[in-house]
């Protein structure tokens, strides 16, 4: 049977290129390294939405908020064998004044909401793997995000591998702490370069085969 493993998380997960706002080719994107490591038993679907929140509306775009789009995601994946959520760091905008421990809780409350409803739609609870982000980098300031992000937001991403271990733990969740491998474009302090994905798409993968 083909494995369903559902990537959700925001522009990081989406591709987004720090030099020009665009998108990273399916192949450069983790999601898609990430298909092709694991190979044709497994389809990986790639949910990634520039400024998504975990269950926060954004002020100018509401429709970002992730807790609104993630009961329509799973249901029209399902059966899915594994979620890969890595959301949060959208949470640390200034506008929301949030602590990297509330962003972990909120975090958790997307867990809740994957393991309640896939149990009733699909008859049973896939394996989750929380994410814990990558940091903000130390270059913010000169960043074209800073005045969404100011840098408060370094150390609280700092907080994110405690606080969502703690939450991982808590929720039966297998904890993984992507800031152990990569770092953000020194561009603007908070999108991937292609060897951030390719890193974090091989180590992914060494737990999705490890779970599977």
């Amino acid at each position: 049977m083909l494995k369903t493993i559902l990537c959700y998380g925001d522009s990081n997960t989406y591709g987004y290129v720090p030099e020009t706002g665009m998108r990273y080719p399916r192949e450069v994107r983790y999601p898609g390294k990430l298909q092709m490591l694991l190979g044709d038993d497994y389809a990986v679907i790639e949910e990634g939405c520039n400024g998504r929140t975990t269950i926060h509306d954004d002020p100018i775009d509401g429709w970002k908020n992730g807790l609104d789009y993630l009961r329509p995601c799973l249901n029209s994946h399902k059966p899915i064998d594994i979620v890969i959520l890595m959301l949060g760091s959208n949470d640390l905008k200034y506008t929301f004044h949030l602590t990297a421990a509330q962003i972990a809780d909120n975090a958790g409350v997307l867990v809740d909401v994957i393991k309640d409803f896939t149990a009733e739609k699909q008859g049973f609870v896939p394996k989750i793997i929380l994410v814990s982000p990558p940091e903000i980098g130390t270059g913010i300031r000169t960043s074209p995000f800073y005045g969404a992000f100011y840098e408060e937001a370094i150390e609280e991403s700092r907080k994110f591998p405690e606080c969502y271990k703690k939450v991982a733990d808590e929720k039966g969740c297998i904890f993984f702490d992507a800031a152990q491998y990569i770092y953000p474009s020194k561009t603007d302090s908070l999108h991937l370069t292609p060897e951030g994905h390719r890193i974090l798409a091989e180590e992914l993968s060494k737990v999705v085969k490890s779970v599977l």
